[in-house]
């Protein structure tokens, strides 16, 4: 009899983790390393989120509350759906997680059985397939190139789909392409699940508010809102108020959906961090100009590793909607040879070759059902950005 389960066998360590230990480790021994790997924004929390933390130790904010989230908080999202998305949901509609990680696992585990299945267009999130595996389902995943800029087809959304699905996880702006969804391609994929009413959507929307070029940005139940009844609109704190170590996700959804996230919530972590819920009603009712700010030096960054990334020969770079990633194709390296004589196979070595000769971590595609590619996260200075585009040019140039 084996100590550990059956399900822990399913599912891997998360690659975009081990690849940031593994700069910190290099780092740490004195290596020069330029750590790419981060889903991060380097920017600081904003400082009327932290003094509303600070209030709420002081006020003695510190007990335990409700399992899924304070009146407060709930009624501060349901504010941020209506306000930002046009969603309007009861308190009964709305779940607060330890993370937006937190929420899919919840919603997943509180509905997926072996035999179901589970939609899930690649390039993905790494966690998306992993989860489902724990949950014992099925992940089904659907390839998207880079000639189709990362982005899934209606046709290929339907010739997906079987009487054993249950879900498809949407994620627009997309980790870890940065791809984001027009209103008009969020038609044509919301006619397909318009047919299949057994079809339940979890709309991954964090990097909502991180978009470019006068992107507009949209959600599935908004732009169709027969999917209202089946849809989970999932978002939180971490991305765009950068908040990724107060660790709130939360979503809106059917009220039978959202009791059994509570349900499970209620056996697991119980409530989320009082103090990082009170922080999050200040971000969500606050002054949201800041965001603002922040998009421009984002683009800024996007575009500078875009014309750097586009001018190394052996690689094509999209340039993204949304985010703070770019997703290279690097085919052209495949097959390549470094000076000491390895043939560069797989976009995982070409990872490795990078890091271990230029100092620079990125995040190889086959951790993100996309290769041969690499995810490079530009949540950091403009020249340490600049600095590593370099040293890949350099890397490139001594292949032969």
């Amino acid at each position: 009899m084996s100590f550990f389960s059956i399900a822990i066998d399913r599912i891997q360590p998360s690659p975009t983790l081990a690849v940031t230990r593994r700069a910190l480790e290099l780092k740490a021994a004195g290596h020069d390393v330029i750590g790419l790997g981060a889903g991060e924004p380097d920017f600081d929390t904003p400082d009327f989120v932290k003094e509303a933390a600070i209030a709420a130790i002081r006020a003695g904010q510190t007990k335990y509350t409700a399992v899924d989230g304070t009146p407060e908080l709930k009624d501060a999202i349901r504010a941020k759906f209506l306000r930002d998305n046009g969603l309007t949901y009861g308190a009964d509609q709305i779940t607060v997680n330890s993370g937006g990680k937190h929420t899919i696992f919840n919603a997943m585990i509180a509905t997926l059985d072996p035999g179901d299945e589970v939609v899930i267009p690649a390039p993905y999130w790494v966690s998306y397939p992993d989860i489902v595996l724990l949950a014992g389902a099925t992940p089904v995943i659907v390839p998207c190139g880079s000639e189709a800029a990362y982005k899934m087809t209606p046709e290929q959304l339907d010739a997906a789909i079987t009487p054993k699905t249950k879900w498809l996880i949407f994620n627009s702006p997309s980790n870890p392409t940065g791809a984001a969804y027009t209103k008009a391609e969020l038609r044509a994929i919301a006619d397909v699940l318009v047919r299949h009413p057994h079809v339940w959507i979890l709309a991954d929307d964090m990097y909502e508010h991180i978009v470019y070029d006068d992107f507009e940005f949209a959600t599935l139940a908004e732009v169709e809102p027969a999917l209202y009844e089946r849809t989970l609109t999932v978002n939180g704190a971490s991305k765009a108020y950068a908040m990724t170590g107060w660790r709130i996700g939360f979503a809106g959804g059917p009220a039978p959906l959202i009791k059994a996230i509570a349900k499970i919530q209620s056996q697991s972590t119980s409530n989320p961090c009082s103090i990082s819920m009170a922080a999050t009603v200040a971000a969500l009712n606050g002054d949201q100009s800041f965001l603002i700010e922040r998009n421009a030096a984002f683009k800024v960054r996007r575009d500078l590793v875009v014309a750097g990334l586009n001018a190394i020969p052996g690689l094509h770079c999209p340039t993204p909607e949304g985010a703070f990633y770019v997703y290279p194709d690097c085919a052209g390296l495949i097959g390549r040879k470094t000076p000491e004589g390895k043939t560069l196979t797989d976009d995982e070595a070409v990872t490795a070759y990078f890091l271990d000769t230029e100092g620079v971590a990125v995040v190889q595609g086959a951790a993100f059902g996309g290769s041969p590619a690499f995810r490079i996260s530009y949540a950091t200075s403009d020249a340490l950005l600049t600095e590593a585009c370099k040293r890949i040019a350099r890397a490139v140039d001594r292949l032969v």
